[in-house]
């Protein structure tokens, strides 16, 4: 979002529809559009800051101490409020580690977040966040995770579960190119849904699992909404297995 201004308004409005309909959480980063999606978040929370649970990004070439910092103020004044519930290092870069554990460090002490994490980090950059100080203050892993990629089934999500560490999928239909399959197409037609609805019911059964598909319509963010409550059956379940099997071996982690 906040790439065209001609999309701003419907995007401010899918945006409210869903804090409308119970939806809280906002995901959003410095990078996209270059703060643009920050600034169209801003307009769509005015006077209904404490109904999102705001999430945003540090590039990782901002990722060093006084750098993260100055990036974070600088989302905080796009974003038109004094706090970020969850910040997180957008991927790894060359800054160290440490050094932006501790800028995360400084910000939630300052109030300024309140809860941070990473993105886009496999299992050995997650094992060695832990060691670090700051580590343990880790709260979420946001990567790539979808009925196509299920990678991270592999070993990052069994030790991300076993610490307590929720994951964030982002890509629940891979942009759009999952929606085509023909198991997904025909469990979606069987049950009078859409196949989006299909893939992101998927993700929603597995224990620990934040799923956040890009919304910027109102009938997606509809459609959304109405996955919450779509079960799937142990048979819709095998068959997508059956589709789209579980990885039998180590695969690096994949990015979009």
């Amino acid at each position: 979002m906040g790439e065209n201004a001609r999309n701003r308004q419907s995007e401010i409005d899918a945006l409210r529809h869903g804090l409308d309909l119970g939806f809280s959480l906002i995901d959003t980063a410095e990078m996209y559009g270059e703060g643009g999606a920050e600034e169209v978040i801003a307009q769509a929370i005015a006077n209904r800051r404490a109904s999102a649970f705001l999430v945003s990004k540090v590039y990782p070439h901002n990722a060093s101490k006084q750098k993260a910092i100055a990036a974070c103020e600088r989302s905080l004044k796009r974003l038109k409020t004094d706090y970020l519930d969850l910040y997180l290092l957008h991927w790894r870069g060359d800054i160290p580690l440490a050094e932006t554990l501790e800028a995360f460090e400084t910000l939630q002490q300052s109030g300024k977040i309140r809860s941070y994490g990473v993105s886009n980090f496999d299992i050995e950059d997650m094992q060695e966040a832990s060691q670090l100080k700051g580590g343990k203050g880790i709260v979420t892993n946001q990567v790539l995770y979808n009925l196509m990629r299920r990678g991270i089934e592999w070993n990052l999500l069994p030790w991300c579960r076993q610490q307590g560490i929720p994951i964030m999928a982002y890509s629940p239909i891979e942009q759009g190119r999952l929606l085509n399959n023909k198991t997904i197409k025909a469990i979606a037609q069987q049950r009078g849904v859409t196949a989006a609805q299909v893939a992101i019911a998927w993700l929603l059964h597995q224990e620990n699992i934040i799923v956040i598909p890009k919304s910027s319509r109102i009938d997606h963010v509809e459609q959304n909404y109405a996955a919450l409550n779509l079960k799937l059956s142990a048979e819709e379940l095998n068959a997508l297995d059956a589709a789209f099997p579980a990885p039998s071996k180590p695969v690096p982690l994949e990015m979009l």
